[in-house]
């Protein structure tokens, strides 16, 4: 059963963390976002577009095609000054061309057909010398093994089937790179990331968000039974007592729109 975006019963399940340190780090290793413009494409029920706000950007617009995701974000968000939220596809946005210094994509790419399409819109977007920064996962990242730390690991040591899901949505590494080049974007970089996902207070804590299937999309693969059995097998694995923080890898790719617009 695959997720459903649309659906209202799913409308918070992007909207229920805040962003980590770790990631907020690895961004300011990147560039200085200090007074610029963010458009955060696929922005779910828009965690990352507050964490940019903290940051200290000018201004955040976040698109996401669900109506549904965008009003969590908007209910999250509570009227942020500076922080907008646009329904619209990350292939045609509708925004305005050349308006943004930084364009994010955040485990986006592995749900949409053509990359090519959306890497062209965020060039659009960007203004010239501006920055499109992408994260997501990629077959590297997934096969980290699973440890109390890494809890994903342990979704395939159960249930092996889910690898072949991954397989068929996780994009190549090189791949990207070439394909953000082929656009026209230069300084392509590749860079690691380990992410602090959360922090439980306990494994109840945990068990909940596991059963809630809490911005996880691929445990919408399971069925209510299947689930069920992986919940138990982890709760065997982790820690009985006291709390403990969960780790996502991904990669983040950062590419640069020529300062002339020419080319």
């Amino acid at each position: 059963m695959a997720l459903d975006f649309n659906d209202p019963l799913l409308r918070n399940t992007y909207a229920l963390r805040t962003a980590d340190t770790s990631w907020k780090e690895s961004i300011l290793d990147t560039l200085n976002p200090c007074g610029t413009r963010v458009a955060d494409i696929g922005c779910g029920g828009g965690i990352y577009s507050t964490a940019w706000l903290d940051l200290g950007v000018e201004s955040v617009t976040g698109v996401d095609f669900s109506a549904q995701m965008i009003q969590a974000a908007e209910t999250r968000c509570d009227e942020q000054p500076n922080l907008s939220f646009v329904v619209a596809d990350a292939a045609e946005t509708g925004l305005p061309s050349g308006s943004y210094d930084i364009v994010f994509q955040r485990a986006l790419i592995h749900h949409v057909p053509d990359l090519s399409a959306v890497f062209t819109e965020a060039m659009r977007l960007l203004a010239p010398g501006g920055t499109l920064i992408v994260q997501d996962r990629t077959m590297d990242d997934v096969l980290h093994p699973g440890n109390p730390e890494h809890l994903r690991g342990y979704f395939f040591e159960v249930f092996p089937r889910l690898l072949a899901f991954e397989e068929q949505r996780r994009p190549r590494r090189d791949a990207v790179s070439d394909l953000l080049r082929s656009v026209g974007f230069e300084t392509v970089k590749e860079s690691a990331l380990s992410e602090r996902r959360k922090s439980y207070p306990n494994i109840t804590s945990l068990q909940r968000d596991l059963l809630d299937r809490t911005g996880r999309s691929i445990l919408h693969e399971l069925s209510d039974i299947e689930l069920k059995s992986l919940i138990d097998y982890i709760a065997y694995r982790v820690p009985q007592e006291g709390g403990f923080d969960e780790i996502d890898y991904w990669t983040v790719w950062s590419a640069t729109k020529a300062q002339d617009e020419k080319r």
